[in-house]
Protein backbone atom coordinates (compact mmCIF):
# COMPACT_ATOMS: atom_id res chain seq x y z
CA UNK A 1 0.00 0.00 0.00
CA UNK A 2 2.80 2.43 0.88
CA UNK A 3 4.51 1.92 -2.48
CA UNK A 4 1.19 2.61 -4.24
CA UNK A 5 0.66 5.72 -2.13
CA UNK A 6 4.11 7.16 -2.87
CA UNK A 7 3.81 6.29 -6.58
CA UNK A 8 0.77 8.59 -6.80
CA UNK A 9 2.92 11.58 -5.86
CA UNK A 10 6.32 10.53 -7.21
CA UNK A 11 7.87 10.56 -10.66
CA UNK A 12 10.31 7.75 -11.43
CA UNK A 13 13.60 9.41 -12.29
CA UNK A 14 16.90 8.48 -13.89
CA UNK A 15 20.07 10.29 -12.82
CA UNK A 16 23.43 10.61 -14.53
CA UNK A 17 25.38 11.57 -11.43
CA UNK A 18 28.47 12.99 -13.08
CA UNK A 19 31.59 14.68 -11.76
CA UNK A 20 30.98 17.75 -13.94
CA UNK A 21 27.22 17.69 -14.60
CA UNK A 22 24.14 15.95 -13.23
CA UNK A 23 21.32 15.17 -15.63
CA UNK A 24 17.86 14.02 -14.55
CA UNK A 25 15.31 12.13 -16.65
CA UNK A 26 11.68 11.95 -15.54
CA UNK A 27 9.59 9.04 -16.75
CA UNK A 28 7.08 10.27 -19.29
CA UNK A 29 8.64 13.75 -19.54
CA UNK A 30 12.21 13.23 -20.70
CA UNK A 31 15.32 15.13 -19.56
CA UNK A 32 14.24 17.95 -17.28
CA UNK A 33 17.47 18.90 -15.48
CA UNK A 34 21.01 19.42 -16.77
CA UNK A 35 23.05 21.31 -14.19
CA UNK A 36 26.66 21.36 -12.96
CA UNK A 37 27.47 19.04 -10.05
CA UNK A 38 28.54 21.96 -7.87
CA UNK A 39 27.39 23.01 -4.40
CA UNK A 40 28.19 26.33 -2.69
CA UNK A 41 28.46 26.10 1.10
CA UNK A 42 28.60 28.81 3.76
CA UNK A 43 31.42 27.60 6.02
CA UNK A 44 30.28 29.80 8.91
CA UNK A 45 26.79 28.33 9.13
CA UNK A 46 27.22 25.05 7.25
CA UNK A 47 24.23 25.94 5.10
CA UNK A 48 23.91 25.30 1.38
CA UNK A 49 23.98 28.63 -0.49
CA UNK A 50 23.41 27.38 -4.03
CA UNK A 51 23.32 24.16 -6.03
CA UNK A 52 23.88 23.51 -9.72
CA UNK A 53 24.20 26.37 -12.20
CA UNK A 54 24.00 29.03 -9.50
CA UNK A 55 26.85 27.42 -7.56
CA UNK A 56 29.07 27.03 -10.63
CA UNK A 57 28.85 30.75 -11.34
CA UNK A 58 30.41 31.28 -7.90
CA UNK A 59 33.56 29.21 -8.54
CA UNK A 60 36.60 31.44 -8.02
CA UNK A 61 34.40 34.40 -7.11
CA UNK A 62 33.31 33.69 -3.53
CA UNK A 63 34.34 35.36 -0.27
CA UNK A 64 36.48 33.32 2.10
CA UNK A 65 33.56 31.88 4.08
CA UNK A 66 31.73 30.52 1.01
CA UNK A 67 33.22 27.62 -0.93
CA UNK A 68 31.95 26.15 -4.18
CA UNK A 69 32.74 22.42 -4.17
CA UNK A 70 32.18 19.39 -6.34
CA UNK A 71 30.89 16.60 -4.10
CA UNK A 72 31.92 13.97 -6.66
CA UNK A 73 35.56 13.48 -7.58
CA UNK A 74 36.63 11.17 -10.41
CA UNK A 75 33.13 9.73 -10.63
CA UNK A 76 32.74 8.76 -6.97
CA UNK A 77 31.35 10.51 -3.91
CA UNK A 78 33.94 12.52 -1.99
CA UNK A 79 31.51 14.34 0.31
CA UNK A 80 28.55 12.15 1.28
CA UNK A 81 26.41 14.78 3.01
CA UNK A 82 26.79 17.35 0.24
CA UNK A 83 26.00 14.74 -2.42
CA UNK A 84 22.88 13.79 -0.47
CA UNK A 85 21.82 17.44 -0.37
CA UNK A 86 22.41 17.80 -4.10
CA UNK A 87 20.35 14.71 -4.98
CA UNK A 88 17.61 15.85 -2.62
CA UNK A 89 17.59 19.26 -4.33
CA UNK A 90 17.14 17.67 -7.76
CA UNK A 91 14.36 15.38 -6.50
CA UNK A 92 12.53 18.36 -4.99
CA UNK A 93 13.01 20.33 -8.21
CA UNK A 94 11.38 17.52 -10.20
CA UNK A 95 8.52 17.26 -7.69
CA UNK A 96 7.74 20.97 -7.38
CA UNK A 97 4.81 22.08 -5.32
CA UNK A 98 2.94 20.12 -2.65
CA UNK A 99 3.93 16.75 -4.12
CA UNK A 100 7.54 17.35 -3.07
CA UNK A 101 6.51 16.88 0.56
CA UNK A 102 5.61 13.21 0.05
CA UNK A 103 7.67 12.38 -3.06
CA UNK A 104 9.58 9.12 -2.74
CA UNK A 105 10.55 8.24 -6.29
CA UNK A 106 12.03 5.11 -7.80
CA UNK A 107 15.52 6.10 -8.98
CA UNK A 108 17.95 4.62 -11.52
CA UNK A 109 21.49 6.02 -11.20
CA UNK A 110 24.38 5.63 -13.63
CA UNK A 111 27.75 4.98 -11.96
CA UNK A 112 31.26 4.43 -13.37
CA UNK A 113 32.26 0.85 -14.12
CA UNK A 114 34.78 -0.77 -11.82
CA UNK A 115 34.05 1.23 -8.65
CA UNK A 116 34.14 -0.61 -5.34
CA UNK A 117 31.17 -1.95 -3.40
CA UNK A 118 31.82 0.71 -0.73
CA UNK A 119 31.54 3.42 -3.40
CA UNK A 120 28.37 1.82 -4.78
CA UNK A 121 26.86 1.72 -1.32
CA UNK A 122 27.67 5.40 -0.84
CA UNK A 123 25.64 6.23 -3.97
CA UNK A 124 22.74 4.02 -2.86
CA UNK A 125 22.70 5.47 0.65
CA UNK A 126 22.93 9.07 -0.57
CA UNK A 127 19.97 8.57 -2.93
CA UNK A 128 17.95 6.74 -0.29
CA UNK A 129 18.60 9.41 2.33
CA UNK A 130 17.66 12.07 -0.23
CA UNK A 131 14.19 10.54 -0.51
CA UNK A 132 14.30 7.66 -3.02
CA UNK A 133 12.13 4.67 -2.10
CA UNK A 134 13.93 2.29 -4.49
CA UNK A 135 17.47 2.70 -5.82
CA UNK A 136 18.80 0.89 -8.90
CA UNK A 137 22.39 1.16 -10.12
CA UNK A 138 23.58 0.70 -13.70
CA UNK A 139 27.12 1.05 -15.03
CA UNK A 140 27.47 4.16 -17.16
CA UNK A 141 28.82 2.51 -20.33
CA UNK A 142 25.86 0.11 -20.24
CA UNK A 143 23.40 2.95 -19.69
CA UNK A 144 25.01 4.94 -22.51
CA UNK A 145 24.82 1.95 -24.87
CA UNK A 146 21.12 1.61 -24.06
CA UNK A 147 20.65 5.35 -24.49
CA UNK A 148 22.08 5.32 -28.03
CA UNK A 149 20.13 2.14 -28.84
CA UNK A 150 23.03 -0.26 -29.31
CA UNK A 151 21.88 -3.89 -29.73
CA UNK A 152 23.28 -4.84 -26.33
CA UNK A 153 21.27 -8.08 -25.99
CA UNK A 154 22.43 -9.52 -29.29
CA UNK A 155 25.47 -11.84 -29.54
CA UNK A 156 27.63 -9.16 -31.15
CA UNK A 157 30.43 -7.00 -29.78
CA UNK A 158 29.64 -3.33 -29.12
CA UNK A 159 32.46 -1.01 -28.06
CA UNK A 160 31.72 2.27 -26.33
CA UNK A 161 33.94 5.00 -24.86
CA UNK A 162 32.27 7.25 -22.29
CA UNK A 163 34.45 10.28 -21.53
CA UNK A 164 33.02 12.27 -18.65
CA UNK A 165 34.37 14.96 -16.37
CA UNK A 166 36.21 12.81 -13.85
CA UNK A 167 36.52 9.40 -15.48
CA UNK A 168 36.49 7.64 -18.82
CA UNK A 169 34.80 4.26 -19.20
CA UNK A 170 35.83 2.02 -22.09
CA UNK A 171 33.73 -1.13 -22.47
CA UNK A 172 32.93 -4.08 -24.71
CA UNK A 173 29.27 -5.09 -24.40
CA UNK A 174 27.59 -8.27 -25.63
CA UNK A 175 24.53 -10.34 -24.65
CA UNK A 176 23.32 -7.79 -22.10
CA UNK A 177 26.56 -7.63 -20.15
CA UNK A 178 29.95 -5.93 -20.04
CA UNK A 179 32.54 -8.41 -21.31
CA UNK A 180 35.61 -6.23 -20.67
CA UNK A 181 35.96 -2.71 -19.34
CA UNK A 182 38.55 -0.19 -18.22
CA UNK A 183 37.83 2.80 -16.00
CA UNK A 184 40.55 5.45 -15.92
CA UNK A 185 40.91 8.83 -14.27
CA UNK A 186 41.64 10.62 -17.54
CA UNK A 187 38.75 12.79 -18.70
CA UNK A 188 37.61 16.39 -19.04
CA UNK A 189 38.88 17.54 -15.63
CA UNK A 190 42.32 16.06 -16.31
CA UNK A 191 42.50 17.94 -19.61
CA UNK A 192 41.63 21.16 -17.76
CA UNK A 193 44.37 20.56 -15.19
CA UNK A 194 46.86 19.79 -17.96
CA UNK A 195 46.09 23.17 -19.52
CA UNK A 196 46.48 24.95 -16.16
CA UNK A 197 49.86 23.27 -15.59
CA UNK A 198 51.06 24.01 -19.11
CA UNK A 199 50.19 27.71 -18.85
CA UNK A 200 52.02 27.91 -15.53
CA UNK A 201 55.14 26.09 -16.72
CA UNK A 202 55.44 27.44 -20.27
CA UNK A 203 54.03 30.96 -20.01
CA UNK A 204 54.39 31.65 -16.27
CA UNK A 205 50.74 32.62 -16.07
CA UNK A 206 48.21 31.32 -13.55
CA UNK A 207 44.68 30.60 -14.79
CA UNK A 208 41.63 29.09 -13.12
CA UNK A 209 39.66 25.97 -13.85
CA UNK A 210 36.85 27.81 -15.64
CA UNK A 211 39.31 29.63 -17.91
CA UNK A 212 41.03 26.33 -18.75
CA UNK A 213 37.70 24.73 -19.63
CA UNK A 214 36.65 27.69 -21.76
CA UNK A 215 39.90 27.63 -23.74
CA UNK A 216 39.64 23.85 -24.17
CA UNK A 217 36.17 24.22 -25.63
CA UNK A 218 37.15 27.18 -27.82
CA UNK A 219 40.34 25.92 -29.49
CA UNK A 220 41.20 22.58 -27.87
CA UNK A 221 42.00 19.63 -30.12
CA UNK A 222 43.66 16.23 -29.87
CA UNK A 223 44.64 15.91 -33.53
CA UNK A 224 46.26 18.36 -35.94
CA UNK A 225 43.82 18.67 -38.82
CA UNK A 226 45.78 21.47 -40.46
CA UNK A 227 43.38 24.22 -39.42
CA UNK A 228 45.01 26.49 -36.87
CA UNK A 229 43.19 28.70 -34.40
CA UNK A 230 44.14 31.13 -31.67
CA UNK A 231 42.56 32.63 -28.61
CA UNK A 232 43.41 35.17 -25.94
CA UNK A 233 43.83 33.97 -22.39
CA UNK A 234 43.92 36.13 -19.25
CA UNK A 235 45.44 35.27 -15.92
CA UNK A 236 47.90 36.36 -13.24
CA UNK A 237 51.56 36.76 -14.12
CA UNK A 238 53.55 34.59 -11.72
CA UNK A 239 56.59 36.89 -11.98
CA UNK A 240 54.91 40.22 -11.28
CA UNK A 241 51.65 39.15 -9.64
CA UNK A 242 49.77 41.46 -12.02
CA UNK A 243 47.11 40.62 -14.62
CA UNK A 244 48.47 39.49 -18.00
CA UNK A 245 47.00 38.64 -21.38
CA UNK A 246 48.58 36.29 -23.91
CA UNK A 247 47.60 34.69 -27.21
CA UNK A 248 47.80 30.90 -27.45
CA UNK A 249 47.15 28.51 -30.30
CA UNK A 250 45.47 25.15 -30.72
CA UNK A 251 48.98 23.64 -30.96
CA UNK A 252 49.67 24.80 -27.39
CA UNK A 253 46.53 23.06 -26.14
CA UNK A 254 47.39 19.86 -28.06
CA UNK A 255 50.81 19.83 -26.43
CA UNK A 256 49.31 20.51 -23.01
CA UNK A 257 46.91 17.55 -23.14
CA UNK A 258 49.06 15.20 -25.23
CA UNK A 259 50.12 12.92 -22.35
CA UNK A 260 46.55 12.46 -21.14
CA UNK A 261 45.27 11.83 -24.68
CA UNK A 262 48.03 9.24 -25.18
CA UNK A 263 47.05 7.55 -21.91
CA UNK A 264 43.41 7.36 -23.05
CA UNK A 265 44.36 5.97 -26.47
CA UNK A 266 46.66 3.37 -24.88
CA UNK A 267 43.82 2.21 -22.62
CA UNK A 268 41.56 1.78 -25.65
CA UNK A 269 44.26 -0.32 -27.35
CA UNK A 270 44.80 -2.32 -24.16
CA UNK A 271 41.10 -3.20 -23.93
CA UNK A 272 41.04 -4.31 -27.57
CA UNK A 273 44.07 -6.54 -26.93
CA UNK A 274 42.24 -8.24 -24.03
CA UNK A 275 38.96 -8.74 -25.94
CA UNK A 276 38.05 -12.19 -27.39
CA UNK A 277 38.86 -12.27 -31.13
CA UNK A 278 35.24 -12.88 -32.21
CA UNK A 279 34.16 -9.70 -30.48
CA UNK A 280 37.12 -7.76 -31.89
CA UNK A 281 35.93 -8.79 -35.35
CA UNK A 282 32.47 -7.41 -34.54
CA UNK A 283 33.98 -4.14 -33.29
CA UNK A 284 36.04 -3.79 -36.48
CA UNK A 285 32.85 -4.10 -38.52
CA UNK A 286 30.61 -2.00 -36.29
CA UNK A 287 33.16 0.56 -35.13
CA UNK A 288 33.69 2.32 -31.81
CA UNK A 289 31.15 4.83 -30.47
CA UNK A 290 32.11 7.75 -28.24
CA UNK A 291 29.77 9.42 -25.76
CA UNK A 292 30.10 11.87 -22.88
CA UNK A 293 31.12 15.51 -22.78
CA UNK A 294 34.78 14.67 -23.43
CA UNK A 295 33.91 13.28 -26.86
CA UNK A 296 33.37 16.89 -28.01
CA UNK A 297 37.15 17.44 -27.93
CA UNK A 298 38.04 18.07 -31.56
CA UNK A 299 40.02 15.33 -33.26
CA UNK A 300 39.87 12.84 -30.39
CA UNK A 301 37.79 10.42 -32.45
CA UNK A 302 40.24 10.79 -35.33
CA UNK A 303 43.34 10.03 -33.27
CA UNK A 304 41.71 6.94 -31.72
CA UNK A 305 40.72 5.77 -35.19
CA UNK A 306 44.29 6.21 -36.49
CA UNK A 307 45.83 4.39 -33.53
CA UNK A 308 43.37 1.46 -33.43
CA UNK A 309 42.63 1.22 -37.17
CA UNK A 310 38.94 0.87 -36.25
CA UNK A 311 36.24 3.35 -37.36
CA UNK A 312 35.24 5.75 -34.58
CA UNK A 313 32.15 7.94 -34.44
CA UNK A 314 30.67 10.32 -31.90
CA UNK A 315 27.07 9.49 -30.95
CA UNK A 316 24.26 11.94 -31.51
CA UNK A 317 23.83 14.14 -28.42
CA UNK A 318 26.67 12.34 -26.58
CA UNK A 319 26.28 14.36 -23.38
CA UNK A 320 22.85 12.88 -22.62
CA UNK A 321 23.50 9.26 -23.63
CA UNK A 322 23.77 7.92 -20.06
CA UNK A 323 20.68 9.70 -18.71
CA UNK A 324 18.66 8.66 -21.78
CA UNK A 325 19.70 5.09 -21.01
CA UNK A 326 18.45 5.37 -17.43
CA UNK A 327 15.18 6.70 -18.86
CA UNK A 328 14.77 3.69 -21.17
CA UNK A 329 15.44 1.39 -18.21
CA UNK A 330 12.76 3.21 -16.19
CA UNK A 331 10.19 2.78 -18.95
CA UNK A 332 10.35 -1.02 -18.64
CA UNK A 333 12.57 -1.85 -15.70
CA UNK A 334 11.38 -5.45 -15.32
CA UNK A 335 12.16 -6.32 -18.96
CA UNK A 336 15.80 -5.21 -18.80
CA UNK A 337 16.54 -5.79 -15.12
CA UNK A 338 19.52 -7.96 -16.14
CA UNK A 339 21.58 -4.86 -17.03
CA UNK A 340 21.34 -3.50 -13.47
CA UNK A 341 24.15 -4.09 -11.01
CA UNK A 342 21.85 -4.48 -8.02
CA UNK A 343 19.15 -2.57 -6.23
CA UNK A 344 17.76 -1.90 -2.78
CA UNK A 345 14.15 -1.30 -1.89
CA UNK A 346 13.63 1.02 1.01
CA UNK A 347 10.12 -0.26 1.48
CA UNK A 348 8.97 -3.86 1.19
CA UNK A 349 6.71 -4.59 -1.80
CA UNK A 350 3.03 -4.24 -1.02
Amino acid sequence: MLNKFFSLFSHDIGIDLGTANTLVYVKGRGIVINEPSVVAINQKTGQIVAIGAGAKRMIGRTPAHITAVRPLVEGVISDFEVTEEMISYFIRKVHSGRASLVARPRVVIGIPSGITEVERRAVRDAARNAGAREVYLVEEPMAAAIGIKMPIHEPVGNMIIDIGGGTSDIAIISLGGIVKSINLRVAGDRFNQDIINYMRDEFKILIGERTAEDIKIAIGSAYNSGDSSESVIRGRDLMTGLPREIAISDADIREAISKSVKSLVNSVKELIEETPPELVSDVMNRGITMVGGGSFLKGLDRIIEIETKIPVKVADDPLTAVVRGTGIILEDIDAIRDVLIDHEDDLPPQ
